[in-house]
Order: structure tokens, then sequence, then C-alpha cells
């Protein structure tokens, strides 16, 4: 561009100069022939037009390199020896923007934070300048400005790279030419490719089968982390540490076989072969093997597969073993379960699902579910089956089992439990648990809430009515001591404590099905009641019934009240007479047994013990199987209406529970019933410690003061009446809290207190707690229609606290006051408590 410049400034002073000089030809004399003059003229616009022909060729030259430069699609900038942009094209503008700023440092920015770009950079400048070209690839940040608004929306976009190159001009010292292409796809490329290249190696090298590749002398060329990690070598190993294919098989093999050859014979390509393992172990591999030959057919490589052959039939060894336990666990499960397809029909069933319904495993398959169950059943499966497909089966099992009963005979109670077999629409897999045994355990807990709530309010009754029947005896005891036999209203009065005697009985009866009777026990030898009842029985058996008593040698005794035992044994015998309307054989048995081990039977359990067995067996018309469940339910009988209470049964097994024993039924129908009672035996000398004492009823008197606290007036009247007319000194209280405010009184004085147990506000229990606290020796006398150990429990171990039932007769109050005492009152006493009786009103 200089040179042309100068080229332009010569030509245009000649121009300028011409004119003047022809002037100043013309205007000269003639020196010499006007041809010459001519000539130098023509000689000069020759060399003028000469030199404009030449200077418009080069601006065409010039203009058309231009045009080539300006054409190359790449940036390109020419600088000069400062670093200065002499020309750049049209791509260098695009890329870079429309300013002439140097190369250098736009690139310098662009790497802005890569020190080491920007040294090579600097590097490749230098040598450029001083005539030493050369090039670089470098990483630049796409977020520096642009001249489009689509370069300046991918300045977000990944790192761009450069290819630069800086190649000086020959004879233009300093000069330089920079090319700068954008090699960016193409580095993305090579990226994806070598990603591409790792994912394969990687996919080779952990790939679950070896491969392996060997040249024609068995050394290897490749084999994968796999195969190495069977063998317990390395890749370099096997690739530089001169082993062949020959040092990892074992055993021996044919000296003519080839090197590369695994196998028995040279021309298989597959077959079996056993490799040299790590620690000596070796192990059995298939081998697939390709042959690579080169064009004089000698054997370049191999490409052979490995398959573990050891491990996997350890695999399959291991999963056949799975499957076996699986199968095991699934047909012994405790529990019934059933696989079903999505219509509910039976796929498959294990053992206690076939035993739940009583029926061969094989019948089932095919079966539909809602077939099997009762139809009210049908909607609570369909409600699981959806829940199901719902995913409600992945509650972390918190799936609410669905009740079911399947029928048949008996029908069989269960809680299915139900969970999707793969997913939605592919079937399931049913759960089902036995719960009939728990149906009638829930049942007979209902019957047994239902007994002890009458229980309860036969108590009640019973209570209540022994207060009144203590004051109605109490009085028929009184008036009998002032109308001897003989009197006209002896015999009334008989009538009176006869039928009240009856009545006590009746209570007694309501308190052995509560098992709240108050019973007197004493040891007593069952084959001397059973003589005794004997007579009665066989008067109540009537003529057509055989009446037969084994007894066992050496019967135990046993601790029971005997009224008591012998009603169980009148019940037992009436029922069974009942039973054999058309005449039998009864058949009362007595054995001592001895139990190693539990005896179940249903709910009951007898513990292990030495027993005495009463077994009363008729040959009557039995006992109905859905009967003998309900047997000694209250009110329950099979007689007609009118002929039975419901009450004897359930008496029966109020009085054995009670005094301590067992009792359990046995029957066919048509063949007879069976009860067994199991009373817990007592040694002999617990017997003779036990033996009833024979009390001297003839002197009843006695001496002292006595507290009689009741809430009831005709048994307190009554008791204060019998009290005083045998000597006592006898104080009243008709409550709980008199009594304590008599005690606080006069409570150094009083020798014995004789309370009724249940009271308003203050009880008996409650009462003697309090006193004990300042008097722990007064002795006490608790008077119940209830049972002993209602307050026994109360009061604990206790040896000063005596106990009598109501009803209670005058000799009884009398006696056990006496032996409670045990104390005769001095004479001087005596003679003033017998002065005190003789001025009461007779009774």
């Amino acid at each position: 561009m200089q040179r042309g410049l100068g080229l332009s400034l010569t030509l245009a002073a000649s121009v300028r100069a011409l004119p003047a000089t022809a002037a100043e030809t013309a205007a000269a004399p003639a020196s010499g022939p006007d041809w010459l003059l001519l000539l130098g003229a023509l000689i000069t616009v020759a060399a003028i037009v000469a030199a404009l022909v030449s200077l418009r060729r080069q601006r065409h030259a010039y203009a058309f390199q231009c045009a080539v430069f300006d054409a190359v699609p790449h940036p390109r900038q020419v600088v000069d020896a400062d670093g200065r942009p002499v020309m750049s094209n049209t791509a260098f503008r695009k890329l870079f923007g429309a300013s002439e700023r140097p190369v250098v440092d736009i690139l310098q920015e662009q790497a802005a934070g890569d020190e080491d770009a920007r040294d090579q950079l600097a590097r490749l400048a230098a040598n450029a300048r001083n005539g030493v070209g050369g090039y670089t690839e470098m990483r630049v940040l796409p977020d520096t400005p642009f001249a489009s608004a689509d370069a300046a929306r991918d300045s977000f976009a990944e790192p761009e790279w450069r290819h630069v190159a800086a190649l000086p001009l020959e004879g233009r010292p300093g000069m330089v030419l920079w090319m700068v292409d954008d090699i960016t796809l193409r580095r993305q490329m090579e990226q994806v490719i070598q990603e591409e290249q790792e994912r394969f190696v990687d996919l080779l090298q952990h790939a679950p089968i070896g491969f392996y590749s060997v040249d024609g002398a068995g050394r290897f060329l490749f084999a994968n982390r796999t195969l190495c990690d069977w063998l317990g070598l390395t890749q370099e190993d096997l690739r530089d540490g001169g082993l062949r294919l020959a040092d990892l098989l074992a055993g021996e093999r044919p000296a003519d076989l080839p090197a590369h050859c695994p196998f028995a014979t040279a021309d298989a390509d597959s077959g079996e072969a056993i490799f040299k393992g790590p620690q000596g172990e070796d192990f059995e591999a298939l081998i697939s093997q390709d042959v690579v030959r080169g064009e004089d057919g000698r054997v370049v490589r191999t490409r052979s597969v490995v398959r573990h052959l050891s491990q996997e039939r350890a695999t399959i060894e291991a999963l056949e073993r799975s499957m076996e336990r699986f199968e095991r666990f699934f047909q012994e499960a405790p529990v019934g379960i059933a696989l079903l397809d999505s219509a509910g029909g039976l796929s498959e069933c294990n053992a206690a699902f076939a035993n739940l319904l009583r029926r061969p495993a094989q019948a089932l398959l095919g079966a539909s579910l809602f077939d099997l169950v009762r139809p009210d059943d049908r909607s609570g499966i369909e409600s699981a089956f959806a829940a199901c497909g719902q995913g409600g089966d992945r509650s972390g099992g918190a799936q609410k089992p669905v009740e079911v009963i399947f029928t048949g005979e008996p029908e069989v109670a269960c809680a299915m439990y139900v969970t999707s077999r793969s997913g939605a629409g592919t079937g399931y897999i049913a759960h089902f648990i036995d719960t009939t045994e728990q149906k009638n355990l829930e049942v007979q807990f209902a019957q047994s809430q239902k007994m002890q709530a009458v229980g309860q309010l036969a108590g009640g009754i019973a209570h209540d009515f022994n207060n009144l029947l203590t004051a109605m005896i109490g009085f028929s005891d009184l008036l009998l001591l002032r109308h001897r036999p003989g009197d006209q209203s002896f015999a009334d009065i008989m009538q009176i404590k006869q039928n009240a005697n009856r009545a006590a009985n009746l209570v007694r009866q309501l308190l052995a099905f509560s098992r709240q009777q108050t019973l007197q026990p004493r040891m007593v030898n069952l084959t001397d009641i059973l003589t005794e009842l004997s007579h009665l029985l066989r008067r109540l058996m009537g003529e057509n019934v055989e009446l037969e008593m084994i007894h066992g040698r050496d019967l135990g005794l046993v601790k029971a009240d005997q009224g008591q035992l012998e009603q169980v044994i009148i019940n037992l015998a009436v029922n069974a007479r009942d039973a054999m309307s058309e005449g039998g054989r009864l058949e009362i048995r007595t054995e001592n047994v001895t139990l190693e081990r539990e005896k179940k039977h249903k709910a009951e359990v007898v513990p292990p013990g030495d027993y005495v067995l009463i077994e009363v067996e008729d040959a009557g018309c039995g006992i109905p199987s859905e009967n003998l469940d309900r047997i000694f339910d209250p009110f329950f009988s099979t007689k007609e209406i009118g002929a039975g209470t419901g009450l004897g049964l359930s008496t029966v097994y109020g009085i054995v529970k009670q005094s301590g024993g067992f009792i359990f039924v046995g029957s066919r129908v048509g063949r007879g019933t069976t009860f067994s009672i199991y009373f817990p035996l007592h040694s002999a000398t617990a017997a003779a410690s036990a033996e009833t004492e024979s009390k001297d009823s003839r002197d009843l008197t006695g001496a002292g003061r006595i507290l009689l606290v009741e809430d009831e007036d005709g048994v307190r009247a009554f008791g204060a009446r019998v009290l005083r007319s045998k000597g006592y000194d006898v104080v009243e209280a008709r409550s709980g809290e008199s009594a304590l405010q008599v005690l606080a009184e006069e409570g150094a004085s009083v020798d014995l207190i004789v309370t009724d147990v249940v009271m308003p506000r203050v009880d008996g229990p409650t009462l003697v707690r309090e006193v004990r606290k300042t008097r722990p020796d007064l002795k006490v006398i608790f008077i119940s229609g209830y049972t002993e150990d209602t307050f026994r429990q109360k009061l604990g171990e206790d040896s000063d606290i005596h106990f009598l039932p109501k009803p209670f007769s005058l000799k009884q109050l009398a006696a056990k006051v006496k032996e409670v005492l045990g104390t005769e009152a001095p004479p001087a006493e005596d003679a003033r408590r017998r002065s005190v009786s003789q001025s009461l009103p007779p009774a």
C-alpha cells in the first residue's frame, strides 16, 4: 500500500511538469531540427503513458489481493512490527467486532483466568515477530462482548476453542499474518468420541465375561480386567510378564497343539477349559474363540470370550437352593398362603391353606376365592383387591386384614392379608391366619362377661337376702328357746325356720353359681360321702336306673365343703337320670390319679400333681357337640320349658372351681355322657391337723365386752340379744363411723369386734385397719354373706381375723364368739354378767 501511494505521487508530479516543458520548448529559439524536439516530446508522453498503465495495473492487483484476503472465511489479520493491525478480513471483523484491535489483545482478554493460555499466546507472538511461525489451541470464555445478538445469547454457553497460528511475512520484517479458526465443534466431537471410547473400554474391561487376545505364539496381546481378576493377575502381568496362554491352563496339553489354542483339538472354535485360579484354585471356563489370520495364513491374533462356569454353576446351585428354601418356607408356613390371579382364581396354594379348607391342594387350583367364602364376605375381598391396585399394599404393613369365613363343615374364620404380586392387574398374594379359635375365645369371653355380670347381680341379691335370712333364722331360734316341743307354736316356728333354711340353700346355689358362696371346707373322704349319699341317690334314681359306685383303694382326702360337694353329686346324678328316660346305668367312680404333665381341655388347664378323680358316667342320650361348650352357662337347659331352671350345672361348675377343682365333660350322642372332676389331693397329716374340731356346745356362755357393728337392724338386734343372753356385754353400732366413735370413747374396754363386711362409707375392712393402728391385738369376727376371700386380700396376713358366714343360727354365733375369745370371765365378772343376762327380758 505504501509503495503504490509513492508511485502515484511521482506520476502526478511528472504530469504537472509536462506542459511547462512543452511550452518552454515551443518558446525557445530553434537550435536544432524540429524533429528532435518532437521526438523528445513523444518520448516524454510515452513515459507518462507507461507510468499510468503501470499504476493502473498495480491498483487492480492490489484490489484483487484485498478481495482474495477478505474472501477467506476464517478470521485473518496482518500486523506490523509494532503489533498494529494493517489488514483484517471480514471474517475477523464478524468474530471479534468491527474495531481494528490487535488479535493478540483480543485473545488475551478472552483467555482471562487461563494464565497458561495467555503465556502460550505471548510466546507465539514473540516468535512470529522474530521470524518463527507457530500455532496453538486455546480455550476462550464466551462471556466477552460480541458484535451480534446471537453471540450475546451464546455468551452463557460452554467455553469455546480457537486454533491460533502466527506466520511471519517473507520480505516484510516484523509483519505477521495471524490466523484464527473456531474449533469448538471439533473439540466437542473429540470429547464425545473420547467419552464413547472410555465407556466402551469400561464395558469391555468390567464386563461379566472375560475377553483376551493372543498371538500365534500364545503371548497375550490383551486381556480385560474381569479375566485378570479371575486369574488373580494384572493386565501388566499378562502383557509384559512373559506369560503365555499355556501357562494359565491346568492339566497336560498335547505337544502338537498350537500355542493359541486352549481346546483339546486344534480345529475347535469353542469348548471347556480349566484355568489356574488365584491361590491354586482352578476354575472351569467355557471359551469361544475366533482366529484372525494374515495373508500368508499365519495366526495374527485371536478374539476369545471366556465364561466362568464355576461361578455360573455356583450361582445356579445357590438359586436352586434358594428356590428349594422358598418352596419349603411356602409349603411349611404355619399360615395359609394362596397365589391369586387378577380375577381371584387360585393358581397355587400351600399345605396350610389346603388344611384350612380340609381339601387337597390340587382340588383347589383354579377355584375362585369368591366361591370359597360366604357371600357376605365377597365385597370385603373386592375392596382389598382394589386397595392393592391403588398401591395400598405398599403402606409398610399398615394394611388392615379382611375377615372372611370359608364355607364348609365346619366353617373356618380367617384374617386375610392381601398384597399385589408384581403390580396392578397381574395378581395377588393372600395370607390367611386361622382365627376360628380366637373367635371362639371371644365368644367365650363375652359369655364369661355375661356370667360375671349375672354373678355379680346374684351375689348382690344373695348378700341382701342373707341379712333377711339371718334375722329370720335368728329370731326363730330365739322363739324356740321359749317354745319347747309340745307347745302349740313350736310347729309353726319350726316351719318358719325350715323354710328360712330352704331359702338359705337357694341363696347358696346363687352364690355357688357366682362363685361367691361362703364355703366351710374341711378334709373329707369322698368314699364316706358317697356311701352316705348312696341311699338318697338310689331313691332319686328310681327303679329303671341302675346305680353302681366304684370306690378307689386308699383314696386320698380332699378339702371341700361337704354340703356343697353333696350338692354337686346330687345335681349330676339327677341330670343323668333325666338323660336316661328309658332307664340305664349310672356309674360313679373314684380313684387317685397323678398327672405327670399338665392336662389341657379347650380353655381349661390342669397343672401336674396328685388329684382325686370323681367320674359320673351315664348311658343316656348324650349332649350334642354344639351344646357342649354351653352346658355350664347359667339358665342354659336342653330340657322342656318348666322342667329345669338351667342353674344346676352352672352351680356345679361354680362349686368345683371355688373348691380349687377342675371339671370336664365328654359326651357322644346316643352313647352317654361322662363328667370328670379333679380335686387336689391333701395329705393325711394336713387332714389330721385340719380335722373338724368338736365343739362343746352344751355351754356357750362367756364373758367380755363386744362391739357389734351391723347396718341391718334386724341382724344387729338378733345378734345383740343372743350375745347378751350368753353373758356378754354388747355395745351396738349401726355403721363404721359409729363404731370408730365408740372405740375412741371406750376402746380399751372392748375385747372383741363383730362387724359386717359390706357397709356404706366405712366398710368392715376399713374399720379394722383403723382399729389396728391403736389396738393391734384386738380380735375381730367378720360376718358376711360373701366369701371370705373378698376382704382377706385387703387385710393381708392378719391371724386375729375370723369369719362367720351368713345366715347363721343362734348357736353358731355364740359358738364362734366363745371360740374367738377363748377365755372364761373372772367369777365376779361372770356373776355380774349373769345378773345382767337374767335381768334381760325373756327371748
